[in-house]
């Protein structure tokens, strides 16, 4: 079959197997039957399969009573209204074999009826199949752990459905699979560890896959039964065990060399967690009795993974409550945390299965273990920082998210850091790179290929193919990332405690009387408090009379302008004065405030018509301040020119990309005019000129369509 690659092509649409509808086939897999009835008046209005050769001639428009029997027509006529549900009947019989008999509600008042030939050899022999399924069950309990469980589950599943092979595929976080436990024949190839693109499995199909818990394709060199007569081709079989097999499926399997296949789902809490894969190199069938015992097996194994996961979440908690009950104490119990932390690097280190662990103490570095160079370590925290807003932050691929980090992947691939809320401190513990050997089942990045017809042809290699991937380390469990916030909440508390003691004992030293100490305390404060708020309302006062005395107003409006940038820097230190944190500044309640401060100057009639959009952005306190002043100097710049003089609405919004962030001041007045914004001589544009030079960014003006858009670009941090 000559093959060209996709690329090669420009309008093939390479994601066309997700969009496929798979649910509507319009035809089924002609070793059942299908007969379609309206739910009002139980009449066989449609069917599809040999009918006439296996259950009657004169089929179509008859009383399903009449194919069927007066039992099945009455459970049909049981059923609840509306979709989704299913119910198994009692068999009936053919023209010369017994059907097993499966009912399904869809929408549109109709119910399909799938009729199968009845069990084939099961396991159970003439034995109990419950009993049975209840000693496979007990082998999934015994087992140790979730290896040997998976193994048990192939080999258990092997035996139910006497397949060639058996493979336990589950599924990863980038919708890839793994192939976690295989059973298979004699002289077979291993799949065993391999992994499946996310593509070997459309979305549409994991969804199915969700709905209905078994699939079984007995020969893939099937001729399709389409549904008869016409205008049935849009009949929703998503609940239709015998719905048949996408083109693209059937060429899947046979480039595998597979002749027949069946699937059971493994869901888990809802959500599909991985497959029972089943293939066979002749055709075989997996009778509905089988299909329905390996749906109840593969609940009991969902039940039994999510067990075994609890459990081991459950140890992994129990060993850093450990370590976090030995560490603790002895931390706290030696006062000062940075020299009490440097004595434990070790064990601080092994408690979160690190290769490295770091202090940064005010920009001082302490590391023990395997760690990047002492002038990274200090940029890594500062990064960190800023990315988890100020918590605890965690990520497995540094390199990937921290280009600067690309040379430190050896030492630090991962990273957990803990900033602690007062004093400059951060904690980082560093994962060395993990280097991954993938081995996939094909080339997982290998075009795809297409006929000389256009037809969409899936892969036909499924040779070992070996990747490599670097630049990551292992995870960090949420066990761990737990243990780290259980850590940084104690270490704080630990922290005050001790400041508060040293405060206490310091002031017992200075002042000997109690009634002296708090006297002075409060006078001090009050002094301080007094001077500050004096010194702010002076300078106000100063503007405010010198605007009032102003003739000219063009004076005035300039006084109330400067008022507006000193309310700006003020309202930084105000904050300063009320958060612990003095680093850095949340632009988002400083710019809110600011704007409450500016709404009250301007009126009510402003205030009214101002909206705010901002997103939480940490930045550092005098790049706060000079941004204050240019949203001050945009808001001031709409009020006075957007509207001529009269009230009209201004949106501020602040948003963050990556390590820079976004600040607009948008208007829906006048627009540019004749003249250039930002291109003026007064003080106002000289002042943001060099606001912006400061911040290192840029100001650029748009069309707003109506109005201006005042568009504010700047790094974060400097």
């Amino acid at each position: 079959m000559a093959t060209r690659p996709v690329a090669t092509d420009p309008n093939l649409d390479i994601t066309a197997c997700d969009r496929e509808p798979i649910h509507i086939p319009g035809a089924v897999q002609p070793h059942g039957l299908l007969l379609v009835v309206d739910a009002t008046t139980l009449e066989v209005i449609a069917g599809a399969g040999p009918i006439e050769e296996r259950l009657a001639a004169d089929w179509l428009g008859r009383p399903l009573a009449a194919l069927l029997g007066d039992e099945v027509a009455q459970m049909v006529s049981d059923m609840p209204i509306g979709p989704g549900t299913t119910v198994a009947a009692v068999p009936v019989e053919g023209i010369s074999e017994r059907f097993s008999v499966t009912a399904h509600r869809v929408a549109g008042e109709r119910v399909l009826i799938e009729l199968e030939a009845g069990s084939i050899d099961a396991p159970w022999g003439k034995g109990s199949p419950l009993n049975w399924l209840d000693a496979a069950v007990t082998s999934f309990e015994r087992t140790a752990d979730l290896p040997m469980l998976f193994e048990r589950a192939a080999t258990t599943f092997q035996m139910l459905t006497g397949f060639n092979r058996v493979m336990l595929y589950r599924f990863l976080d980038e919708d890839a699979g793994r192939v976690v436990a295989e059973a298979r024949s004699a002289g077979l190839q291993s799949f065993l560890h391999h992994h499946f693109p996310a593509s070997d499995i459309p979305k549409q199909a994991r969804a199915l896959y969700v709905r209905n818990r078994t699939r079984s394709i007995p020969d893939v060199d099937y001729v399709p039964a389409p549904i008869r007569p016409e205008g049935f081709e849009t009949l929703d079989l998503s609940d239709v065990g015998l719905r048949s097999v996408s083109p693209i499926h059937v060429r899947y399997l046979k480039n595998m060399g597979v002749a027949a296949s069946a699937s059971i789902s493994i869901v888990k809490d809802g959500v599909l967690w991985g497959m029972i894969a089943c293939h066979h190199y002749t055709p075989r069938r997996l009778s509905p009795d089988l299909r329905a015992a390996a749906a109840g097996l593969a609940s009991a194994l969902a039940r039994q993974i999510r067990a075994k996961e609890e459990a081991e979440l459950y140890r992994e908690r129990l060993r850093l409550r450990a370590a976090e009950d030995s560490l603790l104490p002895r931390i706290i119990g030696m006062g000062d945390l940075v020299p009490a932390m440097r004595r434990l690097m070790p064990e601080m280190m092994a408690m979160m299965g690190a290769t490295g662990f770091a202090v940064v103490d005010q920009g001082k570095v302490y590391r023990h273990g395997t760690c990047p160079h002492d002038l990274a370590i200090p940029d890594i925290a500062d990064w960190a920082l800023i990315r988890g807003a100020g918590d605890v932050f965690f990520t497995h691929e540094l390199p990937a998210q921290m280009p600067d980090a690309a040379p430190l992947a050896t030492t630090a691939a991962g990273v957990l850091a803990l900033p602690l809320v007062d004093g400059g401190v951060t904690l980082l513990w560093f994962r060395a790179e993990h280097v991954e050997e993938v081995e996939w089942a094909g080339n997982p990045h290998k075009s795809v290929a297409l006929t000389p017809d256009a037809t969409l042809n899936p892969r036909t290699s499924f040779e070992s193919w070996r990747e490599t991937v670097r630049g990551r380390s292992r995870r960090w469990t949420m066990e761990e990332v737990e243990a780290g916030h259980r850590l940084r909440r104690a270490l704080h508390d630990a922290a005050q405690n001790y400041r508060l003691r040293g405060l206490n004992t310091a002031l017992q030293r200075t002042l000997d009387d109690k009634e002296a100490l708090l006297l002075q305390k409060d006078v001090l404060m009050k002094e301080v408090d007094h001077r500050v708020q004096n010194s702010l309302q002076l300078v106000s006062s100063f503007l405010s009379l010198q605007a009032k005395a102003a003739d000219d107003p063009r004076v005035r409006e300039q006084l109330a302008e400067a008022q507006a940038r000193l309310s700006a820097v003020a309202l930084v230190h105000r904050r300063l004065y009320r958060d612990d944190q003095i680093q850095t500044v949340d632009l988002a309640r400083y710019l809110e405030d600011l704007v409450g401060d500016m709404k009250q100057s301007l009126g009510q009639d402003w205030a009214a018509m101002m909206r705010l959009d901002l997103a939480p952005v940490l930045m550092p306190t005098d790049r706060a301040i000079n941004l204050g002043l240019v949203t001050t100097e945009l808001i001031i710049n709409a009020t006075k020119y957007a509207y001529g003089g009269a009230v009209g609405p201004v949106t501020i919004t602040l948003e963050q990309y990556g390590n820079r962030l976004r600040l607009i001041v948008a208007d829906q007045g006048r627009g540019k005019g004749d003249e250039e914004p930002g291109q003026g001589r007064g003080f106002g544009s000289r002042m943001m000129a060099a606001m912006m030079q400061r911040l290192s960014g840029s100001i650029e003006y748009d069309d707003n369509q109506p109005g201006l858009r005042a568009i504010v670009v700047a790094p974060i941090a400097d």
